[in-house]
């Protein structure tokens, strides 16, 4: 869907374990990560993009968990190229991928 401001898709996300290099500890439901649908060779020259992930029924994700989610991206041209159902990206904190996304709808 798409508002004036917004793209709202649902998801699948999965979040990598402590292990693999993932958060400590789960999120909640409007969480605002760094969101790469391209990982660069040098990460200062990545494209990061704004949007929340919020859940529809539970109150959050643990490390190493797979849900199906809702994520609101701030609308921009240049996100726009992406917002493709089957389409995937990375989540991240800063330079460290937590999980992976994959478009589920639009």
């Amino acid at each position: 869907m798409w508002t004036n401001d917004l793209i709202i898709v649902k998801a699948k996300i999965t979040m990598k374990t402590t292990e693999e290099g993932g958060r400590q500890s789960g999120f909640k439901s409007g969480y605002r990560p760094n969101h790469l649908f391209e990982l660069p060779d040098n990460f200062k020259n990545s494209r990061t993009y704004i949007g929340d992930i919020q859940f529809d029924d539970q109150d959050l994700i643990e490390p190493g968990e797979t849900k199906i989610v809702t994520v609101r991206f701030l609308k921009l041209p240049e996100i726009e190229k992406y917002i493709l159902v089957g389409q995937k990206w990375f989540i991240n904190e800063a330079a460290r991928t937590l999980g992976v996304g994959e478009i589920l709808e639009t």
